[in-house]
């Protein structure tokens, strides 16, 4: 019989950056031995589930987000029996095991890929990518106008003078959807891992597919590459996108048919309001898509409400829960994002992120987690260029949207680098740098000080998983003053957040059951959040 309970409706789900989590091997690199390692840390912090990022082979040039081979594990992350046993240590822990899968692009190392340049222009080998005849004299010129999103053109030509599309890096080809064997080909790379007993997919570029069969030249080339919120909807969000979803979809649930276990597919889905991000979350669709209006709006009462608004009214009307973000692997870290300019992770910018922090657990749905931010990590400002990987950078020579400082690795114990991130022999070094001052973020030294941001994340989770009125769920709003925003989940809780600066008369009476700072009886200080049990 299928259990009636879907546990991904309201789980909170901690994002694994695998290459800096934890490095077992000694070479500066994580792996998936680190994460088995680091799977008893994530059990006591609390969390339902982890997504793992791209561990598949890979020349790396987007850190595996450019895939060779879908179902294989790169040399440098471990093996097949090494994943098998991450699984079962999950399994035996009661962690869900998420694997991120990369369906809009390739690497350019991927065979596929190989055999098209190979092949003769208007083959089915180069048929499953998007090749094109160039315009102007001898076909020197793109076949569109179409920016990458990483920088440059979207299109690189081919030794035989034609060119193919690739949306982000040269090294990252798209797919075309509209070709039948990549359908069937993601089929068999979804079969070969719930075979292996993984929970779900955290689907990367969900929206962005299909292009439009014509491959017109966009209005505005520039704007569509700008920031990877305002995306071209020539490339993105078409509509023939929701009929893989439904596939997928339907393929999932013949697995569950199987044994009554809830597989997820959440995605990656940026489209510009919540009413067309509801579309990819009907119920034969995507389980989840990520909300990142959330994670996109500014410090702000009133911008946060609508937003919260817009995504219960928009998303969970479909019978879906909204699944909060507020940081991701592509995303400056929150504490540095909410006020920090520099490196301190104490003040207002700190403050404000365990304010949010605890406001997204209080909401109804799930949530996902990024590495780190447990610890209240500041984002890495001052890497210096030659360290730097992102090929956003390489790609742009600029600074300004690069990724790789809230991708340092971790920090676990000891005062100098690598901070027990890497095994290796002294002098051994992490594949990014860590400042001197992650010292004072080690997950020893946080699980050692009650007041630290994994204590308050920690108890957030259990209070999640033990009281009625949150998770899964519906808000109230309450009358609030000027910044502040104040909600009623269920019978009798109280979440409120000040987002001023200074204190409040506090919405409910007594000692807070939760707040994020000092809160004393009647009084919410700025920067402050707190859960209150009261009567409404």
């Amino acid at each position: 019989m299928l259990s009636k309970y879907h546990w991904w409706r309201d789980a909170v789900i901690y994002q694994v950056y695998v290459r800096s989590f934890l490095d077992s091997t000694g070479d500066g690199v994580g792996d998936l031995a680190g994460v088995r390692a680091g799977l008893p840390y994530l059990k006591k912090l609390g969390v339902d589930g982890i997504w793992l990022s791209p561990f598949y082979p890979s020349p790396q040039h987007d850190h595996g987000y450019d895939v060779a081979d879908y179902c294989g594990v790169d040399p440098l992350f471990g093996d097949l029996a090494e994943f098998d046993l991450l699984v079962s240590a999950a399994r035996r822990l009661g962690v869900k095991v998420l694997l991120d899968i990369v369906p809009n692009h390739c690497s350019s190392e991927h065979p596929w890929f190989r055999e098209a340049l190979a092949a003769e222009p208007g083959s089915p080998a180069r048929a499953r990518f998007h090749f094109a005849d160039g315009r102007g004299p001898d076909g020197a010129e793109p076949p569109n106008n179409w920016h990458a999103m990483f920088g440059g053109p979207a299109w690189s030509r081919a030794g035989d003078g034609q060119w193919y599309l690739h949306m982000f890096t040269p090294e990252q080809p798209d797919w075309n959807w509209r070709d039948p064997e990549v359908p069937a080909e993601f089929d068999r790379v979804l079969r070969f891992w719930l075979d292996r007993g993984v929970d779900g997919f955290r689907i990367d570029v969900a929206a962005g597919l299909y292009k439009h069969p014509e491959l017109p030249d966009s209005d505005d080339p520039e704007a569509d590459a700008r920031t990877r919120d305002s995306v071209n909807p020539l490339a993105w969000n078409q509509p023939e996108v929701h009929e893989v979803w439904r596939r997928w979809r339907a393929l999932c649930e013949e697995y569950t048919a199987r044994d009554g276990r809830d597989r997820l597919l959440v995605g990656e889905v940026s489209v510009p309001t919540a009413r067309e991000h509801a579309l990819y979350v009907r119920p034969d669709e995507l389980h989840q898509a990520f909300f990142f209006d959330l994670l996109g709006a500014p410090w702000d009462a009133d911008s946060f409400r609508k937003v919260i608004s817009e995504a219960m009214q928009d998303i969970a009307g479909t019978g879906s829960t909204v699944t909060w973000v507020l940081n991701n692997h592509d995303q400056v870290r929150t504490v540095t994002r909410y006020g920090e300019p520099a490196t301190e992770g104490s003040g207002l910018g700190a403050a404000r992120a365990r304010a949010a922090a605890l406001l997204m657990l209080a909401l109804p749905g799930a949530a996902y987690i990024y590495q780190g931010e447990e610890l209240g990590l500041p984002e890495v400002v001052d890497l210096p260029d030659d360290v730097l990987t992102d090929p956003i950078f390489r790609r742009t020579g600029s600074r300004a949207r690069i990724r790789d400082g809230c991708r340092v690795p971790l920090p676990w114990s000891g005062q100098a680098s690598p901070f027990g991130f890497t095994s290796g022999a002294e002098g051994a070094k992490p594949w990014l740098p860590q400042p001197e001052y992650f010292a004072d973020y080690a997950t020893d030294r946080a699980l050692a000080d009650t007041r630290s941001f994994w204590h308050l994340y920690r108890d957030g989770l259990q209070l999640r998983r033990t009281l009625p009125q949150l998770g899964e769920g519906t808000l109230r709003w309450l009358d609030s003053p000027p910044g502040v925003l104040s909600f009623a989940r269920g019978d009798g809780l109280v979440c409120a957040v000040n987002f001023g600066t200074a204190p409040t008369p506090a919405p409910a009476s007594g000692t807070p059951l939760l707040s994020s700072g000092p809160c004393p009886p009647g009084v919410l200080p700025g920067a402050t959040a707190a859960w209150w049990l009261a009567d409404l």
